[in-house]
Order: C-alpha cells, then sequence, then structure tokens
C-alpha cells in the first residue's frame, strides 16, 4: 500500500500542547516507583518506639511541568551569516546567508546544517522576541552536514535537549520549526528513513524525510513527540515516500549523527580524522547513468582532467550502478588522501582516469572565530 502522509490531526498550539503534556506524563510515570512490587518480608518482632508509632508525611513528588510552546520554541532562532570574498562555496551559496539553528546548551551553543555556515568569517544570532546577538564560526563537518555556532552572549532562550531520530517511526507526527517562533513551526510526518546520496559528494547511510514539505527548511529542528531535538533540516525534495509517488517534503540529518563527532568539533573545528576521500565534481543521476555536472575548479578531478559531461562507469573495475553505490565505492578504498581509480566515459571513450582525493576541509577557506 502506498504511503500518504496525513498531518492534520491538530492546529499547532493544540498539538504542541497536546505532544509536550503526554511528554511530561510519560517523564512523571517514569519517575513514580513502581506498584506491582511484592510487599517486603516482615521482619522480626521489636518493640516499637514511640517515634516509630507517629505516622510520617509523604510529600509526593510534583510531576514535570511541560514547557510552553513559546518556551520550546525559544531555542530555534535565526542565524545569518557572513562569507568569506574569496570563499570556494560563495558562487552557489552567496556571500549573505540566513536560516535557522537550534541552541543546544545553556551557553549558546548553536547546531545548524552547516551549508548556511561553512566559510564565513562572522555570524549573527536572532532571538525569537527580536535581539540580535554575534556569534563565533565554530566547527563544520563535510561528512554529515552539520555546523556548529556559538553566541557571545547569553541568549535567555530554552535548549533544545537531544532525543533519538533512530527511534522515528514512518508515519509518525513530528514537528518542524524555523526561527521566529509558532509562526514558523507546523506538524508533518516522518515519510520514509532511508539513504541519501547528495550530488555533491554527500551520503547519508539513513536521513529523515518528511511530509508536507517546510518552506524554510535550511536548519529548521525536527522536534518530536517529546518536544526533543531529532534532526537538522537541510532540503526539499520531490519525493519525500522515495516510492516514485511525487509527494514533496524535506530532508533532515539525524540528530544521532551529531554527539560523537561535537566535541571534535569544539575543540578543533572540524572531525579528527582525515575524513571521505573528496573528488572535487558533482554528478548526477539521467536515465541510469552517472553524469559529471560540474567539476570544481582547483580540485583533484580538475587536475586529473576530468570534465564535464564524462559518464562515471565505475570505481577500480567494479561498475557503479547508482550515486550511492559509486559514493560507496569509493569510500570503500579508504579515508581523504587515497588514489581513486575511475573508470570514465569521455567523448565516447573508454578512458581509465587515477584521481589523487583530498579532504574537502582542506579545499575550502575555514576560519574558525571560537
Amino acid at each position: 500500500m502506498r504511503y500518504r502522509p496525513r498531518c492534520r490531526v491538530l492546529p499547532l498550539a493544540g498539538l504542541l500542547a497536546a505532544l509536550l503534556a503526554s511528554a511530561a506524563q510519560v517523564q512523571a510515570q517514569a519517575q513514580s516507583p513502581p506498584q506491582d512490587q511484592p510487599a517486603p518480608a516482615t521482619p522480626p518482632a521489636q518493640t516499637p518506639s514511640p517515634q516509630a508509632t507517629q505516622p510520617q508525611a509523604t510529600q509526593p513528588e510534583a510531576a514535570p511541568q511541560a514547557p510552553s510552546v513559546q518556551e520550546l520554541l525559544s531555542g530555534v532562532v535565526r542565524i545569518k551569516t557572513f562569507i568569506n570574498p574569496d570563499g570556494r562555496t560563495v558562487e552557489n551559496l552567496g556571500r549573505e546567508r540566513e536560516g535557522s539553528g537550534v541552541v543546544i546548551d545553556g551557553t549558546g551553543l548553536i547546531v545548524t546544517i552547516g551549508y548556511l555556515m561553512v566559510e564565513a568569517h562572522a555570524a549573527e544570532v536572532i532571538t525569537n522576541d527580536g535581539r540580535t546577538v554575534p556569534a563565533n564560526v565554530v566547527g563544520y563537518d563535510h561528512e554529515t552536514g552539520f555546523g556548529i555556532l556559538q553566541a557571545i552572549a547569553p541568549l535567555k532562550v530554552r535548549p533544545m535537549a537531544f532525543g533519538k531520530s533512530s527511534e522515528l517511526k514512518q508515519g509518525e507526527i513530528v514537528i518542524v520549526a524555523s526561527g521566529g517562533g509558532a509562526d514558523h513551526a507546523a506538524p508533518v510526518a516522518i515519510a520514509s528513513k532511508r539513504e541519501f546520496a547528495g550530488s555533491w559528494e554527500y551520503l547519508l547511510d539513513e536521513a529523515i524525510f518528511t511530509a508536507p514539505p517546510h518552506s524554510e527548511w535550511s536548519g529548521a529542528a525536527l522536534i518530536s513527540r517529546a518536544g526533543k531535538l531529532v534532526g537538522i533540516g537541510s532540503l526539499i525534495v520531490g519525493d519525500a515516500t522515495g516510492d516514485g509517488s511525487a509527494t514533496p517534503g524535506n530532508m533532515f540529518v539525524p540528530i544521532d549523527r551529531l554527539p560523537p563527532i561535537l566535541a571534535d568539533l569544539m575543540s578543533d573545528g572540524r572531525v579528527a580524522n582525515s575524513g571521505p576521500p573528496w573528488l572535487g565534481f558533482t554528478t548526477e543521476e539521467l536515465r541510469g547513468r552517472l553524469i559529471v555536472s560540474k567539476v570544481i575548479p582547483g580540485g583533484p578531478a580538475e587536475k586529473a582532467g576530468l570534465a564535464r559531461g564524462t559518464v562515471i562507469v565505475g570505481v577500480a573495475g567494479q561498475e557503479a550502478k547508482t550515486l550511492a553505490d559509486f559514493y560507496r565505492k569509493v569510500r570503500a578504498l579508504g579515508r581523504a588522501g587515497v588514489n581513486v581509480p575511475l573508470d570514465v566515459m569521455q567523448n565516447s571513450e573508454a578512458r581509465h582516469v587515477d584521481i589523487k582525493s583530498m579532504n574537502r576541509l582542506d579545499h575550502l577557506k575555514l576560519k574558525s572565530t571560537f
């Protein structure tokens, strides 16, 4: 049966309130002592002391209060970044970029989608009550797509705790929120969870797809029914379900990918390992073929003589059947710096091209200000 997302359950404020109240109830039940424990064995008879005969007053534990909608969404902020004029990404992404980010601790640490801040030399955070606070550029990870900023002054908002993106189920109702408050949030359904390959040498083994689409997806928060952060908005897509039904929606990077690399991003601005091999070209799947759509100036592919329009046939003698399959075969060769032997068709001629890969971060004009 073809899956069709259904999201018109309650108005947004009512849906958020219901989800948060449910989360608080679950938390309260988890903290309550179990009611079905067997009674303890009767101890030997003793003469009770006068104090022991007095009933002891007990105070019931207060149930945790669910945050208000305003409190919950205060942690989703607007961000604006200013990019190095000679940045490699300026041509495609511009010198000034705007989107959303999510405050994840009390010091003003913010996670966003990396393309909003990569190669930035300055950034600003705009809270939902209109305050603008400068932010430092902390770190960027190409492999996941996450970017980290740090506000230089207290934001006075409620940080959003991490949930478990691995626990999301197809059809589950969640919230997408961009900076600006409740007017910029909407209920959506989990349309699918599956592999995603992007033309810019980007591969996630499991991305989160939601529907219907949210118009302000860049850096938006995906919020679980428990009021926790489970994903960061990356793209708008034409087939969120992945079944060919052309259901529009958004793609989110699962938040589970952030904790293992967060310490590295904060201390060094990048992940400690050398990263996956980067070849320096974008690839499109057209009529069952992998076509080089752009060769990045100064990148490894350009140095190896690869040209726009080249057809990628395989890697090291093994056929590359899809874009994801191509990326997996390249990454199976090793980390950045490994030699990547490609089988290609160029000008209707079969060729073998060796490309000396590199870490994409070494090609970018990165400048941490943290």
